[in-house]
């Protein structure tokens, strides 16, 4: 496949942890846009949760090398938890555009997120810049995108798992069997990670 036809995916977010959520969404994306790769960028720190301590970035690395195991089609790129600090989506789109100069970028973005995008760092910038596509969350209306942002939404396999719900699961000693991938579940345990 050459450089002008490839169809790249960025899903980024703090995959704290990782999930089966995660990885149907990822599945549906690589089906749905036709795309080449896809890759998991894991944030150093969300600029909408300057609050919120994610586990550390050596952590999560290792629960989406789990979760990713075998698959060929997905990658991790560590550019931002590398970069530290704040992650600016920008940044790392700026950072595709001039690796696959050709290449056509699409931003996985959850549904939650839409109504945000104008205070996206150099929002304009970004909204020329890639397609975003949204996650449906169950039972939620159709994203609307705010001008200048256009984009589509996944069919995938819309699951109401989150992050949050897991990290609370593990801190409330319930099980997580079926939610993240077993290998990740064996690894939130032995780090004993959300207690």
């Amino acid at each position: 496949m050459t450089a002008s036809t490839q169809r790249i995916g960025l899903f980024g977010g703090s995959f704290d942890p990782v999930h089966c959520g995660h990885l149907l969404v990822a599945q549906a994306a690589l089906e749905e846009l036709s795309l080449s790769r896809l890759f998991f960028i894991p944030a150093a720190q969300s600029p909408f949760k300057p609050q919120s301590a994610p586990a550390p970035a050596a952590e999560r690395l290792r629960m989406l090398r789990l979760a990713l195991a075998g698959q060929t089609h997905y990658e991790i790129d560590e550019q931002e938890i590398r970069r530290g600090g704040t992650s600016f989506t920008i940044d790392t789109v700026r950072d595709y555009e001039h690796r696959f100069p050709n290449a056509a970028l699409f931003y996985l973005i959850g549904a939650d997120h839409v109504p945000t995008l104008p205070a996206w760092r150099e929002a304009g910038q970004l909204a020329a810049m890639v397609e975003f596509v949204v996650i449906p969350r169950p039972g939620q209306p159709a994203a609307k995108f705010p001008s200048p942002f256009q984009g589509r939404e996944l069919i995938g396999f819309p699951l109401g798992i989150s992050s949050s719900a897991i990290r609370r699961r593990v801190n409330g000693g319930l099980p997580i069997r079926g939610l993240v991938p077993d290998a990740v579940a064996e690894a939130i345990c032995n780090s004993k990670l959300y207690l």
